[in-house]
């Protein structure tokens, strides 16, 4: 059946710009303004977290764009990592992404769906128990999840062609979805006074602990409030490199992936800032802290459309998921794909079936992300990763800097903007966020770390030979 050798470049700018975006908006921004306002406290630190995770975003997606061009192939990051470091270090990445990063997402957002779709059609709860055995539970929205895996993990594997158009149409959907529901939230919101009310003292930086209540900072535990606030917008503005993982199947890839990265990023990074201002709009700033499981998005869309509301924000949430797992499936399996070329992976999942995509990857992929769907633990997983991603990005970036000094003769069609300047102020930004997360949140970074970690006797007792063999060939 495998009788196709190599990739199709069949996607355009448009369809690159749709994966990048449309794996980048899932139902974080519906939900993580929440814990951010209880952390900062204020209206102005809201947007400022915001803001900051808008322009470190933008950043790396820049710089990406000259590792994009000089490796204008299938596996992205990992393939980066790789040239930069070595395979020890691309084998540390494509083993986390597969583990947790990319798998992990791919659970999280197909239950997030399942749980949405609950407040359509409630038979699809999570309290609705196929088998409850003490230890293990196993739920209608589990169920529900795993079929969405599955769903999606077979059209893609009937080709490019069918994920693109799910990928693009789901994408502009709900960009136009997201769009309409802030410009009615700005319209029903003229008059009223929680705009002004919750820019007073906006600036006073304060932890909401209950409603009424505060507590204030000592110290640099401000700096670390800051950090453990990222953590939810930098997970809400992830999976933005996504588009580089599929490099080979896109149509001038050394132009298109970085116009991609650039043009995605900033719909989403523009669209989540107007989203916060018609929260900041439409709610008090107490119940935006405190909206019932932390749905500020169902909380206003109940303000701005009553009873209704609800199944509103229910259907632009399944919309979302639907296609944010659409461009997860369909880019993730591409980097065990490569990893399994290099030598790095099972040999089997480095071949593409008869319709020109790695049929094998894509049902491992899949098999992994519904186990962890049953598992129950894909949330705490990805808490753990969230600062392991960003060491990756990190790594990722100083790669820039190292490749232009040992490969200096590699050609370069599009160079990172403001090099070298906006790369370090990346790098050094997010070294700082890494570090007050090490601090303040341990109880999520070093279990992160060790996960990374326990790849390294996986890499020299498994793969790890024969890549140094292929590496010494090459």
């Amino acid at each position: 059946m495998e009788t196709t050798t190599s990739f199709k470049r069949s996607l355009g700018l448009l369809d690159a710009t749709m994966i990048v975006a449309g794996s980048m908006i899932g139902s974080g921004i519906f939900i993580v303004s929440a814990d951010i306002t209880r952390n900062v406290g204020g209206a102005g630190w809201l947007t400022l977290v915001w803001v900051l995770t808008g322009l470190l975003t933008l950043t790396a997606a820049l710089s990406y764009g000259e590792l994009s061009s000089m490796f204008p192939k299938a596996g992205g990051q990992y393939v980066y990592l790789k040239e930069a470091f070595g395979p020890l270090t691309g084998f540390l990445y494509g083993w986390s992404f597969f583990m947790v990063i990319q798998t992990g997402s791919i659970a999280a957002v197909g239950v997030a769906f399942s749980k949405f779709a609950a407040y359509l059609f409630p038979a699809l709860s999570d309290k609705n128990m196929l088998l409850d055995l003490g230890f293990v539970h196993f739920s209608v929205a589990q169920l529900t999840s795993i079929l969405l895996v599955v769903l999606l993990t077979y059209i893609n594997s009937r080709g490019v062609k069918e994920g693109k158009v799910i990928q693009t149409v789901f994408t502009l959907v709900k960009l136009a979805a997201l769009f309409g529901l802030i410009v009615c939230g700005l319209v029903k919101a003229m008059g009223n006074s929680h705009w002004s009310d919750n820019w007073q003292n906006a600036f006073h930086f304060q932890q909401l602990t209950a409603p009424g209540k505060v507590a204030s900072y000592s110290g640099l535990a401000f700096a670390g409030a800051i950090a453990a606030s990222m953590v939810g917008s930098l997970f809400s503005s992830d999976s933005w490199n996504n588009v580089t993982f599929i490099a080979g199947e896109i149509k001038r890839p050394e132009r298109n992936i970085g116009l991609s990265l650039f043009y995605g990023t900033l719909i989403v990074t523009t669209i989540y800032l107007l989203a916060n201002f018609m929260y900041l709009a439409v709610l008090p700033l107490q119940e935006i802290a405190f909206a019932d499981n932390d749905r500020v998005g169902v909380a206003a869309s109940q303000h701005i459309f009553g009873s209704s509301g609800t199944d509103i924000i229910a259907v632009m949430l399944m919309i979302s998921t639907f296609g944010c797992n659409n461009g997860l499936i369909l880019s993730g399996a591409r980097v065990c794909y490569t990893m399994a070329k290099d030598g790095l992976f099972f040999k089997g999942i480095g071949r593409l079936n008869k319709n020109g995509v790695p049929g094998r990857a894509l049902w491992l992929q899949g098999v992994w992300a519904c186990i962890l769907c049953t598992s129950g633990h894909y949330g705490e997983l990805l808490e753990y990763v969230i600062f392991v991603v960003l060491l990756f990005y990190i790594l990722t970036i100083i790669g820039i800097f190292r490749l232009r000094r040992t490969q200096p003769q590699l050609e370069r069609p599009y160079k990172a903007f403001g090099y070298p300047v906006l790369p370090a102020i990346y790098i050094i930004a997010a070294t700082c966020i890494c570090v007050l997360l090490l601090i303040y949140r341990p109880m999520f970074t070093w279990p992160g770390l060790g996960l990374v970690l326990a790849g390294v006797p996986v890499y020299y007792l498994t793969w790890g030979k024969k890549a140094r063999q292929v590496l010494v060939t090459a």
